[in-house]
């Protein structure tokens, strides 16, 4: 079998941390790679500028902007099909503007061989600040998860928000509810029996979403702190902040209501909809405002 591993990554006009994700590549693994650039239509010239750069870049256009989980579903089947209709054993799937740590993949792919049954696994992610991300958390329950979201944006330090992302928590590796899909090895098994990427998510939640199925489907998500990469959060998501967290809430809405949909529990979907609604206009407007500098 062939050690070429497959790494995915979702672009749109991204551009120059296209080139750094590239060119630190080389030092996250020994292995021989090839990068499939799934492009949800970009503009800005940076994955023709990528193609032209790295021999082991390739370009997959997805025809418009799909969003994330969508786009990855495209590009693993188009790795599927050139493979004879056979997923890749372990592969990864990134944003374009993480930075890989020295040994960072290869790490990962050591704790695939110690966890069997892991389908994700996620490595210590550091912002542009130096500090961890809580990038490995427990799944977002009606008491832990409601309460981070009602009261974490004005009592950051509040206990629910802390058990949610796993603050208190020393770095270690071990199994956790989800893992961030900024930087993940997906088991090729696995992503298989749970369909891949649910693709009503557009943007924000399609990796809880993941790594809640990948749980139920008795699969575990693994954290690998072991192995470190940097995140500019600098891509897509921060072009229009109001936009981003109206599709925030609305795809927080579509997890809960799928986990809560007996005909009983209608008042709480409902409760949880113009929940959302009313918070999601509350944060737009205050992103809004900060864009116009408080006035």
């Amino acid at each position: 079998m062939s050690d070429e591993l497959f790494v995915v990554t979702v672009t749109y006009s991204p551009g120059p941390h296209l080139g750094r994700f590239l060119s630190t590549l080389s030092l996250s693994t020994e292995r021989p790679v090839t990068v499939i650039m799934a492009d949800n239509g970009s503009t800005d010239g940076s994955v023709e500028e990528a193609l032209e750069r790295f021999p082991n870049a390739r370009l997959l256009r997805t025809g418009g902007n799909l969003g994330y989980g969508t786009a990855v579903n495209r590009a693993v089947a188009e790795l599927r099909k050139e493979a004879g209709d056979l997923t890749p054993d372990l592969f990864i799937v990134a944003n374009p503007d993480v930075q890989w740590g020295p040994g960072s993949i290869d790490a990962l792919l050591d704790a695939a061989g110690r966890w069997p049954r892991g389908a994700s696994f996620g490595p210590l992610i550091r912002e542009a600040d130096g500090s961890v991300y809580p990038s490995a958390r427990h799944l977002p329950s009606l008491i832990r998860g409601g309460m981070h979201a009602v009261v974490g944006p004005v009592w950051r330090s509040n206990p629910w928000t802390a058990a949610y992302r796993q603050d208190r928590l020393e770095p270690s590796e071990r199994p956790v509810g989800w893992l961030s899909g900024s930087c993940l090895l997906l088991r090729g098994a696995a992503f298989d029996a749970v369909g891949g990427f649910d693709e009503r998510y557009f943007m924000y939640m399609e990796d809880v979403d993941l790594g809640d199925r990948f749980g139920k489907a008795g699969w575990q998500n693994v954290y690998v702190p072991s192995a470190e990469v940097l995140h500019m959060k600098g891509h897509s998501t921060g072009r229009d902040p109001a936009r981003n967290l109206a599709a925030h809430h609305t795809s927080t809405y579509t997890f809960l209501a799928d986990r809560h949909n007996k005909r009983w529990q209608a008042p709480l979907r409902w409760t949880m909809k113009g929940a959302l609604k009313v918070r999601s206009r509350l944060a737009v407007r205050r992103s809004r405002r900060k864009g116009r500098g408080g006035s």
